[in-house]
């Protein structure tokens, strides 16, 4: 099976509107821009996507939502998109916040095949309006369901041809358990190299979850947000 597509426009070609996607990275940090590049290229609507936040006005994801490509979204973080807010305090964009961890077990969860699972987090506040609750030891806690989607586009920095993937320290972020989550599973790589090339050790996701894979032509790579230390402080 050739997983390798010479591109981001192939790569993501069959992907329709209305689809539900994933995309990896945490801010601006290890998220596939190639392939989201591709997706405002080709101009989809009604997508609904899954993401840790939507980053920043003006790229990456940011793209998406000023194309008008994007129906609802299911995240944990707003704070650094100011259209995304500006959407969601409209009632114009369908925004599901949920808490951190709980979106990254939802994830991981939907990648492991289990469809649901009990977590304390939420519990008396908004995000257990109108969802099942159990006690255990005396502990009260909030039934959360399974995510998949129907797309998962990741970011790598390095990969071969068989799809397995190593990723740069916290470029790693939500990029694994994504992966494993879609029904198909875009993988974008700095480096692509040759099967046996890479440390089975630090292959962190196999290439059984990886059904395409290109490398990047160009690997921009912003700071959200540059803090800096005050002179003599």
């Amino acid at each position: 099976m050739n997983k390798v597509f010479s591109g981001p426009d192939a790569a993501v070609a069959d992907i329709p509107s209305g689809a539900t996607i994933m995309l990896g990275g945490f801010g601006l940090c290890g998220i596939p821009e190639n392939s989201i590049a591709a997706l405002v290229h080709r101009g989809i609507k009604g997508l609904n996507t899954i993401s840790n936040n939507m980053g920043v006005d003006g790229f990456g994801m940011g793209l998406m939502l000023e194309a008008g490509m994007i129906a609802s979204h299911t995240g944990s973080y707003v704070g650094e998109n100011a259209l995304l807010e500006k959407l969601a305090i409209a009632g114009t964009l369908k925004v599901s916040l949920i808490p951190q961890g709980t979106l990254a077990e939802r994830i991981r969860a939907g990648g492991a095949g289990i469809p649901a699972f009990y977590t304390p987090t939420g519990v008396g506040t908004l995000a257990a309006e109108g969802k099942e609750q159990r006690t255990f030891d005396g502990r009260d806690y909030v039934l959360e369901t399974a995510l998949k989607a129907d797309f998962a586009l990741v970011k790598a920095w390095k990969g071969d041809r068989q799809g397995n993937l190593i990723y740069r320290r916290t470029a790693r972020n939500f990029n694994p358990m994504m992966a494993t989550a879609a029904r198909i599973t875009i993988a974008e790589v700095e480096e692509l190299v040759e099967p046996g090339q890479l440390d089975p050790d630090v292959i962190a996701t196999p290439g059984i979850y990886v059904q395409r894979i290109f490398q990047c032509t160009s690997c921009e790579k912003r700071i959200e947000r540059r803090t800096v230390r005050k002179p003599n402080a």
